[in-house]
């Protein structure tokens, strides 16, 4: 019986991923092992960083409403605290954005806060 080798699906495969490591440099993007070896690390990165850019961007946020805090007087878990207390629900990413382009709202909200220490 003659040996199959599906040569169809093999140059499929082989293609799929030399698109996919389409721009790496040298070798990388022309030889099938070395390609496949890299566009299987970049995956195995972009599944890992999916998840840590949330995590990434929950500390840029704290970070910015820590600074903007301490300007007003209070420190991050004092603020967050005080804003839990009056009732005043805002999520970290608006706060963020408000400590950043808005500093008399972020101002008055800390104010508020302040009242409920």
């Amino acid at each position: 019986m003659p040996r199959v080798t599906n040569s169809a699906a093999s140059r499929r495969r082989r293609k799929k991923v030399l698109k996919l490591a389409k721009g790496y440099r040298g070798g990388r993007s022309k030889l099938f092992r070395t390609a496949d070896d890299s566009v299987n690390r970049g995956l195995v990165y972009a599944y890992r960083d999916r998840r840590r850019k949330k995590r990434d961007f929950r500390r840029l946020w704290i970070t910015r409403i820590n600074a903007a805090a301490r300007l007003n007087g209070l420190s991050y878990s004092r603020l967050m605290n005080g804003l839990k207390s009056a009732g005043i629900e805002v999520n970290r990413k608006v706060l963020a954005n408000l400590a950043v382009t808005d500093a008399e709202a972020f101002s008055a909200l800390a104010g508020q806060a302040k009242g409920y220490i």
